[in-house]
């Protein structure tokens, strides 16, 4: 089973409907996606539950509501309802927001930290706190995509290097196509071929698409039990 757990649609930064996108990855083979929103309100949360549970039947896929926090003050809100949602991003770019994801707990997924930035975004201090907090690191497929040669070439490099670093402290990786339409969603051999020439062993390329984000599904269980209090800590 292979999921994508970073796409976006019309509801954020998108250009595809819920719907386009989940019929499009259910071609490509996936058994579930994520779709990353930014919070703005309760009731926009509950008007997305609401349209996911219904395309989710339609389309025959299962569909993940994320949250993606761009600065702090995001992530402090999104923290505080975290039993609400499926899954908490970051959007990494900043190196202080970069750090302030590995170090909490709550958060799921740090996508591409290299974006915009002319070394990785990561060292070998943060890649410890995202394999002791279970961060995973993002490698996505769009930043590769949309980029002119130079930067792509800078960008691929900065991936490796932060590739380097999650094998040798443990951290996971995780690879998306980051897609904001149903075009740029890719077959997941496709983005496994992308991990591989980056640095992954194939296992580990599969593992990302699949292994790894399977560990942040349980996670959403065991995080909407009623014992549930904050990572590592349960009720008895």
């Amino acid at each position: 089973m292979y999921f994508d757990m970073h796409v976006h649609s019309a509801f954020s930064e998108g250009e595809s409907s819920l719907k386009e996108i989940a019929t499009q990855a259910k071609i490509l083979g996936y058994s579930g996606i994520c779709f990353a929103e930014y919070f703005k309100s309760k009731e926009k949360m509950d008007e997305i539950k609401k349209e996911i549970n219904q395309i989710s039947k339609e389309a025959k896929i299962k569909i993940f509501l994320g949250f993606e926090a761009r600065n702090a003050n995001e992530l402090k809100k999104l923290v505080k309802i975290r039993r609400e949602y499926d899954v908490l991003l970051v959007r990494g770019y900043d190196l202080k927001l970069n750090r302030l994801a590995v170090e909490t707990p709550e958060v799921d997924i740090l996508t591409h930290p290299e974006l915009n930035r002319k070394d990785s975004g990561l060292n070998h201090v943060l890649i410890k706190e995202a394999a002791k907090n279970n961060v995973a690191i993002e490698l996505n497929f769009r930043n590769i995509l949309i980029n002119t040669k130079a930067t792509r070439a800078l960008i691929m490099k900065h991936i490796e290097q932060n590739i380097r670093l999650c094998k040798k402290y443990k951290a996971p990786v995780i690879i998306c196509s980051g897609a904001i339409s149903h075009w740029q969603l890719k077959d997941p051999k496709v983005l496994m071929s992308m991990g591989v020439m980056l640095g992954l062993e194939l296992k580990e390329a599969k593992n990302s698409l699949s292994t790894i984000p399977q560990k942040i599904i349980d996670q959403i269980k065991e995080r909407k039990s009623p014992k549930w209090i904050m990572p590592g800590v349960k009720e008895l």
